[in-house]
């Protein structure tokens, strides 16, 4: 257990303290305390943790740097984290009370920094074990149930594309509507071919057979919640190959199936009034007498016929057979999730997901519900103007535009030519990766949007 309920006459006081705090803080501690935290410099600056010893030399009490945050502001998400990652092993509880919903992300902060993929170590490190004092306010439900739900999502990208290829990720989705008593149906074969032509075209060349998985979670009278996940779980970029170093990340090319997959867990575990339905096309581009080709033409599920004018740009299609499925029902809010563009790494960075809406009202919700949350999306426009960049002389459209711009806008622009009934439809282009070691965000896997998307799902539903 790192989150303890119970008050422990051992668990080690932490101090959180801004710089503006500082002073006032010196000026209540003791002497031997002042003059350790001056020999070691500490000036509270931010993720700085320090131990103060006892008498004994025990640790006495604990103190964390907040940086440059106002007095008395709440600390973040991320300072937990870091007091979890660098403090020694052992009990801690907050020395003085945080507002509550600053509580719970302390304590989501605290579980994330614990967060570690060793599944393929053969030799293990000594375990770093540190226990928090549930806060008081915190709602350690939650918490707990969001740490589970992104470690699952993270540990889903981290494996590697051997282990995990689209069996595999269709087993992790059956095995979630097995264990929240929901159900499953899986599509492959011929009946994929018939009914998600894109999917099937696009896995074709694989060995390992492409298919879709369908799991819902019936709630007689409550709204409905359709979740679409990317599951690509290795992209070679197919015939258009990409270079050997645009493939060394592919393994996370799943990582939008994976956010889906995590978020769907994170609201059955906290019983969303929703009826969850997720999808997931799930598939392996390759590179094979089968695979398919630049200038191909296919029918996509909804009709509309789509020539392949990139090969590396497969993400779009199967999230195109998924969407149309999905957008059949007319639920009253569809969010699909996908690693898709490059594009929108350039103009973001790897800590934003881009964001396209169907409406205005709907991105402002979603990014206000993620910046309350330290889980940022970025409203991004699905201008009209691009929609023919998507023009095709031989189709109805292509799936990718001749031009080098707009590339995020344009690909949010050819799945919404396959979202035509449902009014509330959210794309999230995001990275699924951590490029460097952070406290909780570990070089790695990333499981992003999963929390800001719950926030705005129990902001409209309750």
């Amino acid at each position: 257990m790192l989150l303890h309920a119970a008050p422990s006459k051992a668990a080690v006081p932490l101090w959180l303290v801004s710089e503006a705090e500082l002073p006032g803080f010196l000026g209540r501690l003791e002497a031997p305390g002042v003059a350790w935290l001056a020999a070691h410099g500490f000036q509270a600056e931010r993720a700085r943790v320090i131990t103060i010893p006892g008498p004994r030399g025990e640790i006495s009490a604990a103190v964390a740097g907040l940086g440059s945050l106002g007095a008395g502001a709440p600390p973040a998400l991320w300072d937990g984290a870091a007091c979890a990652e660098r403090l020694p092993s052992g009990n801690y509880v907050l020395a003085r009370d945080l507002p509550p919903d600053a509580a719970t992300q302390f304590a989501l902060g605290w579980l994330l920094g614990c967060y570690r993929y060793t599944r393929y170590r053969t030799q293990s490190k000594p375990a770093h074990t540190v226990g928090l004092i549930v806060p008081k306010g915190c709602d350690a439900r939650y918490a707990e149930a969001a740490a589970a739900s992104i470690g699952w999502a993270r540990d889903l990208v981290n494996t590697p594309a051997n282990e995990l290829g689209p069996a595999e990720l269709a087993a992790a989705a059956a095995g979630l509507a097995r264990e929240f008593n929901g159900h499953s149906a899986l599509t492959e074969g011929e009946a994929l071919q018939r009914e998600y032509p894109l999917v099937h075209a696009v896995g074709q060349a694989s060995a390992r057979a492409p298919r879709l998985i369908d799991c819902r979670w019936p709630r007689a009278g409550a709204p409905r919640v359709t979740l679409v996940g990317k599951g690509v779980c290795f992209d070679s970029g197919g015939l258009d190959l990409k270079p050997s170093a645009g493939m060394l990340l592919m393994k996370k090319d799943m990582g939008g199936a994976a956010c889906a997959l995590g978020l769907a867990r994170l609201l059955l575990t906290m019983q969303a009034p929703v009826q969850l339905r997720l999808i997931i096309p799930a598939v392996e581009n390759s590179v094979g007498d089968r695979a398919y080709r630049p200038g191909d033409v296919w029918k996509s599920r909804k009709g509309l016929t789509v020539e392949i004018g990139n090969t590396d740009a497969e993400g779009r299609l199967i999230l195109a057979d998924a969407l149309a499925d999905a957008d059949d029902e007319q639920p009253e809010l569809l969010i699909d999730l996908a690693t898709l563009t490059g594009a929108a790494r350039v103009a973001l960075g790897p800590d934003l997901p881009a964001l396209f809406a169907s409406h205005a009202a709907l991105a402002e919700a979603a990014r206000a519900a993620g910046a309350a949350v330290c889980d940022p999306l970025w409203p991004m426009p699905l201008w009209s103007g691009y929609d023919d960049e998507l023009a095709s002389r031989v189709a109805d459209l292509n799936n990718v535009s001749t031009g080098t711009f707009a590339g995020a806008l344009i690909a949010g622009l050819f799945l919404r030519r396959f979202v035509t009934a449902t009014r509330d439809w959210l794309h999230v282009d995001l990275y699924a990766w951590n490029p460097k070691d952070r406290p909780g965000r570990p070089q790695g896997a990333e499981a992003q949007g999963l929390r800001a998307l719950y926030a705005l799902i129990r902001a409209k539903f309750g």
